[in-house]
């Protein structure tokens, strides 16, 4: 049987053919949404996932639960998150590392970040400080330079383990600045902060949230900090970029970002990337990330992944320096 469709049957059908992406992404979620943080309930990573899974289950209608993997560096958690992959409602967050650095320092992650990660959305971002000691002899930027060129490896310094955002960073500004440091790993920012005001290290790169106590306290002074704009946590502390022989366009920050898995429908990466956006420009929910020491930084899926891609050069050239010098 042959069906004879008049015009405006025809343009029924095709106005609701455009337009059931739309209506399969509005019926999205169906069930719970799980993210999966690859570090302990607690930690700031942590916090800062449920500061906006919180808003974000209110605007989904489903509860968004939030599963702390912790392991490897938040790569247990990318790793779960893939593993429990297949239904759209599976999701993570991660600092930079993960996406970044971990596949020139493990042996193997287990995942392709290019093959098997869709970017959602970059979500806010956080420099480091070079911070000393109150009873330090240095008192500024150009001042470290000078006592840390004076001889190879005349000032140690600490930072929260081989391979970490804060040690990368370190020896990104070691090797920008022209000189040599010898670096004694942590495994917390506390264990840092006790050796820098117990004079056993000379300084250390830190999270500004991990230095404001003690700078608050009088026992430890900031002196550079490595965003390309002062960061409102710490408003007084210098911008590196430009100083002290850096170059103008120096900066270092750690970041997290919501991914999914590659598999994941488009409309529904686009619609997280909607309402995370739009939680993400609240004012309450940037105070929020603010006193744990991160600064919203809401985009698209391409600029996450531009971000990816950049720092995944950057920090590799960094890597292959320090891996040739040891």
């Amino acid at each position: 049987m042959t069906i004879i469709l008049t015009r405006r049957a025809a343009l029924s059908c095709a106005v609701a053919l455009a337009a059931f992406p739309a209506l399969a992404q509005d019926a999205w979620p169906t069930e719970p949404v799980h993210v999966f943080v690859g570090f302990p309930a607690g930690s700031s990573p942590d916090t800062l996932a449920r500061i906006i899974t919180e808003p974000l289950a209110q605007r989904l209608g489903q509860p968004v639960v939030v599963e702390n993997k912790p392991g490897a560096g938040g790569v247990i958690g990318v790793q779960q998150m893939l593993a429990s992959a297949g239904n759209g409602h599976t999701f993570g967050t991660t600092i930079n590392g993960p996406l970044t650095t971990a596949q020139r320092l493990m042996d193997d992650t287990g995942y392709d970040v290019g093959a098997d990660i869709a970017p959602v959305t970059l979500i806010a971002t956080s420099p480091l400080v070079l911070a000393v000691s109150a009873d330090s002899d240095i008192g500024d930027l150009q001042g470290f330079v000078d006592a840390a060129g004076a001889e190879p490896e005349a000032l140690t310094y600490g930072s929260v383990g081989q391979g970490s955002g804060a040690h990368l960073t370190a020896e990104l500004f070691a090797d920008e600045a022209g000189v040599s440091m010898l670096h004694i790993p942590f495994t917390s920012y506390a264990e840092v902060t006790t050796s820098i005001m117990g004079g056993e290290i000379d300084a250390g790169f830190m999270a500004p949230s991990a230095a404001m106590p003690h700078v608050e306290a009088g026992n430890m002074q900031m002196l550079g900090i490595t965003s390309a704009e002062p960061f409102p946590q710490a408003p007084d502390v210098p911008v590196m970029a430009g100083q002290a022989g850096l170059p103008d366009d120096f900066r270092a920050e750690l970041w997290n970002a919501f991914i999914a898995p590659a598999d994941t429908d488009p409309a529904v990466i686009e619609r997280l990337n909607t309402e995370l956006n739009e939680i993400l420009a609240d004012p309450e929910v940037q105070e929020k990330l603010l006193a744990i020491g991160w600064k919203a930084a809401p985009g698209t899926p391409a600029d996450l992944e531009e971000r990816i891609a950049t720092d995944t050069e950057m920090w590799g050239a960094v890597i292959d320096r320090v891996q040739d010098s040891q």
